[in-house]
């Protein structure tokens, strides 16, 4: 599945419709490739302005597999509970609580398929 070119996107949409805000985002658009962490982090500069719109903007956000596992290894790394990493990455708790029931399921069962023992 092909995934769209997200840093030409996001050069026009800067470039057209929010000039002030490309200073901001010139480091991440320097890149070659953008990953999701890097699309979010530019989402968020540009639409920070624009609040009134972001509920809209939230319910057409989709993650895929490594973008989730980096998000909970932000939260990992800083100690952050659940709460405090929905907020910063503008989640619903309920998002990360599922995220993490699914991603731990997911490693039990691997250990277990790769013949690892399991601690409880």
């Amino acid at each position: 599945m092909n995934t769209p070119d997200y840093k030409r996107i996001y050069t026009d949409m800067i470039r057209i419709k929010y000039p002030e805000k490309h200073a901001q985002c010139s480091d991440i658009l320097k890149k070659d490739d953008l990953e999701f962490l890097d699309i979010i982090r530019m989402n968020t500069i540009i639409t920070d302005r624009n609040k009134e719109r972001m509920g809209d903007n939230q319910k057409l956000r989709s993650y895929n597999k490594i973008t989730i596992l980096k998000i909970l290894d932000h939260q990992q790394k800083h100690g952050m509970n659940n709460s405090e990493l929905a907020r910063y990455f503008q989640l619903s708790r309920n998002t990360v609580t599922k995220w993490k029931k699914h991603f731990s399921q997911a490693s039990c069962l691997q250990k277990t398929e790769t013949g690892s023992t399991l601690n409880f």
